[in-house]
């Protein structure tokens, strides 16, 4: 009797390079997931407190709730939004966002345009301190900034009335005048945001190869011409980039001046959308026309941002 021994490597189960490429397609796999592993914690948080509360605030712009948590929510369709655009606050809030963003262009561009190129005069020690004496309101709290400037406009007390009188000009409190109160919150957050445009141009400009200036000094440029047909156009991606900050971001900059200063007074004159949305939904205690406002801007806000991303390819001039 002869019983026939099998090789032990039939059927393939049991060959030694299978293990071996099982662990191989093991150890590729580890290495494609652990990048995705450091950006997880990360891609968490932005999905808990950016994109959830989103959905949050979309879904709720349906419904009729005043905020107390034993009161149903009633749906109400579109009502919500058919509603908000018919409300007078709204359009003089967006009226005034305009006028804040048109300020700010000026704070946030030009100045910083100009002061920037005044610093690239100063050689040495004195150019770092110059660039930071200048960008240090900006590390100011908006709230702490905003009690110091009202002190300085106090009516009765304040440093900045009692020079204007010397002069002869009744400056009266500024933050209660229709009319100045939102030049007020202007100054005030303009002072702030300053130092920013100086540090985001002053970066730029230190991208720029010096080498084009000086070439064209030596056919006999002149620095206003340099300034005009090199270093304009170079530093172009970097306003637009500003340009951009300042339309999606005024409100928000101004919010806390406001609120801490006017309250969007007198009369909504000094009143932003960011604002508004405060006072919709927790004075008016209407969650569901302040989500749907808030929606609205949204929408506004991204369509904005999409078409400088499409139109910046032409606005702005590489060096390449």
């Amino acid at each position: 009797m002869f019983t026939e021994v099998l090789p032990a490597s039939v059927g393939g189960s049991s060959q030694p390079g299978s293990s071996e490429q099982g662990s191989a397609g093991r150890r590729r796999l580890g290495r494609k997931i652990v990048p995705y592993l450091y950006v997880l914690p990360a891609v968490a948080l932005l999905v808990m407190w950016t994109y959830k509360p989103l959905a949050e605030t979309i879904n709720l712009s349906f419904f009729d709730w005043n905020m107390i948590p034993t009161s149903p929510k009633t749906p109400v369709g579109l009502g919500n939004y058919s509603e908000v655009v018919t409300i007078p606050e709204l359009h003089q809030a967006v009226g005034n966002t305009l006028v804040y963003i048109t300020a700010f262009f000026f704070v946030t561009i030009v100045l910083p345009v100009v002061i920037a190129l005044m610093s690239n005069r100063v050689s040495g020690n004195a150019k770092t301190f110059y660039q930071a004496l200048i960008f240090v309101p900006f590390l100011v709290t908006p709230v702490a900034s905003s009690a110091v400037w009202r002190w300085l406009f106090n009516p009765d007390d304040g440093m900045i009335p009692r020079i204007a009188a010397t002069v002869g000009y009744d400056m009266g409190d500024i933050f209660r005048s229709p009319s100045m109160a939102l030049w007020g919150v202007v100054v005030i957050a303009g002072w702030q945001l300053l130092g920013f445009g100086v540090l985001v141009v002053a970066a730029g400009m230190a991208g720029i190869n010096p080498d084009y200036g000086h070439a064209a000094s030596l056919d006999g440029a002149t620095p206003g011409f340099i300034t005009r047909t090199i270093i304009l156009p170079l530093l172009s991606p970097t306003l637009v980039f500003l340009a951009l900050m300042t339309i999606l971001l005024s409100a928000q900059w101004t919010y806390p001046v406001i609120d801490i200063l006017t309250q969007g007074g007198p009369a909504g004159s000094s009143n932003n959308i960011y604002y508004l949305l405060y006072e919709l939904g927790f004075r008016n205690f209407d969650a569901g026309l302040s989500a749907a406002a808030g929606t609205m801007f949204f929408v506004v806000f991204g369509v904005i941002a999409i078409i400088f991303v499409k139109v910046s390819e032409r606005l702005a001039f590489y060096d390449n």
